[in-house]
């Protein structure tokens, strides 16, 4: 009689990712990471164009060659790290809209002013990411947009909220109301640079800007 041939069970092996593999990713992490603080620290003291990618490589205690394995150019480590500012500032926008507050333009100043907060100790970086914006290429200033979409849409779920609750008209334009806000409170970053101005003095005057434009938006 023929014998069938010997079956072994089947185990199922779990396969898991090389721990060399993660190591080089966690290791490229922590470099881009300590690229960008010394990128940080050196468009603070020095502005944009002072600030050479050969200083920040120093800095950050390594080659040049480690830092363009990371970054394009000096432009493309700009744009990271402004970019990483603006989602800071987003999450704290976030957390300051989401907790009850007073009316719609309390709620408002609010939330902007924590956008002075965050870069009262940094105005230089917002004076060098002004000046870039004018400078840089489509594709970056299209990166730009994508990224202060999210800003607006923050002022924009606070307006079309107020408009729910009848605080405000509901037949007006989010976009362009949500921009004039953004522009009057970006406008206020120049006093704080060459006036001097506080932050109580920025929130006073953001404070009136607000009046003004949601003056045009209540209800008929």
């Amino acid at each position: 009689m023929k014998q069938s041939p010997l079956r072994v069970p089947y185990e199922p092996v779990e396969v898991t990712a090389a721990p060399t593999a993660n190591r080089r990713v966690l290791s490229k992490q922590r470099t881009r990471a300590k690229v960008l603080d010394a990128a940080r620290q050196l468009f603070l003291e020095r502005g944009y164009e002072a600030a050479t990618v050969r200083d920040i490589a120093r800095r950050a205690d390594m080659s040049t060659g480690a830092v363009f394995a990371n970054f394009e150019d000096k432009a493309d480590l700009f744009e990271a790290v402004t970019a990483e500012d603006f989602d800071r500032v987003a999450e704290a926008m976030r957390e300051v809209a989401a907790k009850p507050q007073g009316d719609l333009g309390e709620r408002l100043v609010d939330i902007l002013s924590t956008g002075y907060v965050y870069y009262a100790d940094s105005l230089p970086m917002v004076q060098a990411t002004v000046s870039q914006s004018w400078l840089r290429p489509l594709n970056a200033e299209l990166r730009g947009r994508a990224a202060l979409k999210v800003l607006l849409g923050i002022i924009g779920d606070a307006l079309r909220e107020a408009a729910r609750r009848n605080e405000i008209r509901q037949d007006f334009d989010v976009r362009l109301a949500s921009e004039m806000l953004w522009d009057a409170y970006l406008a206020n970053f120049r006093r704080a640079i060459y006036d001097g101005w506080s932050l109580e003095t920025l929130r006073a005057r953001l404070s009136d800007q607000v009046d003004i434009v949601l003056g045009g938006l209540k209800a008929r």
